[in-house]
């Protein structure tokens, strides 16, 4: 099986912490954002992962490197192919068309999920879907009493369907697949002035292609700052509690769950609960929790809640909720 993840977006609304870092690998829990969808998808299939295709814009060989290792790191060859322009989630898809044989799973880089169920790889394709509340804000799928998708809507105007598609798919035959995004961008059938995957499904679809709904127990966002302390939340509630050996805590409490990772330094400090201190951030004279520190930051003398630090940032100051990007210092 092969894993194509599109990722290369600016990530605006993740400002400042995408303006050196794109937002797929930003850390919190112990891992990049990438890392953990990745661990995801892997535990949902019991197929060997031989390859992950990533792609992204020029993000330069650091992060080129660590997308790799990413992928590595379950036991899979990591590519990187570009998307020269924004020109739709097709597009992105088919940049990296040489992955698009055999079993494939898309998953775009800013979901994480959980569900308890496996992928039933014997299936034409299926895709996660997450029952709703407003589905107008989302594109849906509409199903039979078998799960079998009938039909595609997005955002639609009245409810005819609460099953939210997350954007992750599974596809037997890539190819398939690759040959409907071909089609799309040989005859220019744009929205938007974007090619779009669902166009691509509806011609799967009226092929005789059968799409099954994958509904998963929880759907997490990592769009912008406030949805992603959000889940940093709930993915600390899922791993569990951590404290590295090589971590450092003096005359401090560490309220569970948390990520305090090896070469960090807690003292005099209340610490949690929903905080990751990723490694070489020092937390000091400081009450800090639903919170993500990121590498080698400084936080002294401050009381910090549902704040996101940078890597290097520097806090001293009186409490506070802060969105703080990288190198950044705010002292009062």
């Amino acid at each position: 099986m092969n894993i194509i993840i599109p990722m290369a977006g600016m990530g605006k609304r993740m400002r400042p912490h995408t303006l050196t870092t794109p937002k797929p690998l930003i850390r919190f829990g112990g891992k990049s954002i990438v890392e953990h969808l990745i661990g995801q998808i892997a535990s949902s299939t019991e197929d060997k992962i031989e390859e992950i295709a990533f792609v992204t814009g020029h993000f330069g060989s650091r992060t080129e490197d660590a997308l790799v290792d990413a992928a590595r790191n379950v036991g899979a060859k990591g590519s990187i192919h570009y998307q020269e322009e924004a020109l739709g989630t097709a597009h992105a898809i088919l940049c990296a068309a040489s992955c698009l044989q055999g079993p494939v799973v898309v998953a775009f880089a800013d979901t994480l999920f959980y569900g308890s169920g496996k992928l039933d790889a014997g299936k034409d394709s299926v895709i996660w879907t997450k029952k709703v509340d407003d589905p107008s804000a989302f594109g849906v799928v509409l199903t039979d009493a078998a799960n079998r998708i009938t039909g595609f809507v997005e955002k639609p105007r009245t409810p005819v369907s609460d099953q939210a598609i997350i954007g992750i798919y599974f596809f037997k035959d890539g190819k398939l697949l690759k040959d409907e995004l071909q089609y799309l961008i040989d005859h220019d059938l744009r929205k938007g002035n974007e090619y779009q995957l669902t166009d691509a499904l509806q011609n799967m679809m009226e092929k005789e292609i059968r799409f099954y709904s994958e509904p998963v127990e929880e759907w997490l966002d990592c769009g912008n700052k406030d949805a992603t302390v959000q889940t940093h939340a709930r993915v600390l509630e899922h791993q569990g509690h951590h404290v590295d050996k090589e971590a450092t805590v003096e005359e401090a409490v560490i309220v569970p769950p948390c990520h305090i990772a090896a070469g960090a330094v807690v003292c005099r400090s209340v610490v949690g609960p929903y905080v990751t201190v990723d490694a070489g951030s020092r937390i000091e004279d400081s009450v800090v929790r639903d919170s993500i520190v990121q590498k080698n930051a400084r936080i002294e003398n401050t009381v910090l809640r549902h704040s996101m630090i940078g890597n290097q940032a520097q806090v001293r100051t009186d409490a506070r909720v802060l969105n703080l990007g990288d190198f950044s210092c705010l002292e009062s």
